[in-house]
């Protein structure tokens, strides 16, 4: 279904990916590569799949490289990418062949609107897309920029001296440009004409072919934000894939109990660690809408995770009983404190077999079947896995870990349609934390009923290598106020100050 009113202009976005990965010392197109097990382009035109205010994408590829494009358009089932061609030698010529491109679909008459984004910008927010989108109703020409937290030097090069400043313009009004860059498609069109014309044409970006060559054209600007980075440099690469990890996911709820019902009616549910606590709730929440649930836990089954034996026992009689198992849980985890340098032998070995091998075990016990019903695995991490805390060495690195391995699994199983996803939830009432720290401040903590709620929404959504957060609800904050750059900047204090 299209997006548009029958009234309001087609909106296009052109996903500029012509360029090479050269400067991130790469043998492929930058765009090609992965972060947050994505390729950067994936993540990219998922920005746009999503944006309810554009109509269809147009991929300008890297010459040589437009059948991978093709592949992952396939895969990842993304409808609005209706063609990928090859880009040109520069920025400017990709961008001529979009504007012809897009002309030649045009209906006589037709002034579309067109989004130029950058395929290295993958973290763009939709709150920028609707921005750029609704500044097309008032302006012809739009930019996307932010202030320049950096003072600006104007330098020049004076021989074997090297360089010197020779202006420093006023920081106030300056910033730095970003994408989208939107036009309507009759204007940018106009101005590439008239820069045809000119010998010593040359630009960096489309914003400035309109801006000298049709002076008149007021440019608008919309706010950027400092989560839509370009990778570019090799850092850039380490920069974006934790952004990715700490930015959060939200798990789509359904619409109501009937829909709770008609997904998980005749499913068959395992949950390891379902003894009490965040497992036991997910079990009961299941159960009541209709799945079929083995809670399986120490003081119930007497199921040991960390025993391979005991994981495959349960998974082959879950089978035997049910005919298919389509999701699988694990909430099973030991929280040991202490300084490592004190800590026995005994215990650094349960908890490495309880935080880190039972999973892995889980898993790959869990392949054959999950693959047969193209289910899901849902693991769990803690607020402690993005910086490891005195006291805290053996948990803290055994829930990074949790994190680095649904990633790799969803990737792996990806081509299975076997989807691998991670909650983590902030610190809740749990008596695993309970043993731990004793009874805590009422409010303090997250319920494990929220939680559980939240794990099932992921386990009923398409997500896939995706790290859910589940915080509690801040009354002071309206919804959707904070996002991008400032969830992860939040997410990041969190985990710092929280255990």
């Amino acid at each position: 279904m299209s997006a548009s009113h029958p009234a309001t202009p087609r909106t296009t976005a052109v996903v500029l990916a012509g360029g090479t990965g050269q400067r991130v010392g790469l043998s492929i197109p930058k765009q090609l590569l992965k972060i947050a097990g994505k390729a950067v382009i994936e993540h990219t035109l998922t920005a746009f799949e999503q944006a309810d205010a554009v109509d269809d994408v147009i991929v300008l590829m890297a010459p040589g490289f437009v059948p991978d494009v093709e592949r992952i358009v396939a895969k990842a089932g993304l409808t609005k990418v209706r063609r990928v061609i090859e880009g040109g030698a520069s920025r400017n010529e990709t961008t001529e062949r979009a504007i012809a491109a897009l002309g030649a679909d045009a209906a006589p008459g037709e002034d579309v609107n067109v989004l130029f984004h950058d395929a290295v910008r993958p973290l763009l927010s939709q709150r920028v897309i609707r921005d750029c989108v609704d500044a097309l109703a008032r302006y012809r020409a739009v930019d996307v920029a932010i202030p320049s937290a950096d003072t600006i030097v104007v330098t020049r090069t004076h021989g074997e001296d090297g360089e010197f400043i020779t202006d420093v313009p006023d920081r106030s009004r300056l910033r730095r440009g970003q994408t989208p860059q939107a036009f309507k498609l009759s204007t940018i069109r106009r101005a590439y004409e008239l820069a045809a014309g000119d010998p010593n044409f040359q630009a960096t970006d489309d914003c400035s072919v309109v801006l000298r060559y049709l002076p008149d054209v007021p440019i608008h600007v919309v706010a950027g934000d400092e989560y839509n980075m370009k990778v570019t440099q090799p850092v850039d690469v380490f920069i974006a894939d934790k952004l990715f990890q700490l930015a959060s996911t939200a798990a789509p709820a359904q619409a109501g109990e009937d829909a709770y019902r008609e997904l998980l009616a005749g499913r068959t549910l395992i949950v390891f660690g379902g003894s009490y606590g965040i497992g036991a709730d997910v079990a009961a929440l299941a159960r009541g809408y209709g799945a079929r649930v083995y809670a399986l836990g120490r003081s119930t089954t007497g199921t040991h995770v960390e025993n391979p034996e005991h994981v495959d026992d349960a998974l082959s009689r879950a089978y035997t009983e049910t005919g298919r198992i389509d999701y699988v849980i694990n909430t099973a985890g030991l929280l040991r404190i202490g300084r490592l340098a004190e800590t026995d032998n005994s215990t650094i070995l349960e908890a490495l077999h309880v935080n880190y091998l039972a999973p892995v075990q889980i898993a790959r016990a869990a392949y054959k079947y999950l693959a047969e019903t193209q289910g899901q695995l849902l693991l769990y991490t803690s607020s402690s896995y993005t910086r490891g805390r005195a006291e805290y060495s053996l948990y803290s690195s055994t829930k990074a870990a949790m994190v680095n391995l649904t990633q790799a699994l969803a990737d792996e199983w990806a081509a299975d349609g076997i989807r691998v996803n991670c909650v983590n939830p902030e610190r809740t009432a749990t008596p695993m934390r309970t043993r731990a720290f004793g009874t805590e401040p009422a409010g303090s903590l997250l319920s494990s009923e929220a939680v559980a709620r939240t794990s099932l929404d992921v386990l009923l959504s398409e997500l896939t290598g995706h790290v859910v957060d589940v915080r509690r609800q801040d009354p002071t904050r309206g919804a959707g106020e904070a996002s991008g750059f400032e969830q992860a900047l939040a997410a990041v204090l969190d985990r710092q100050n929280a255990v």
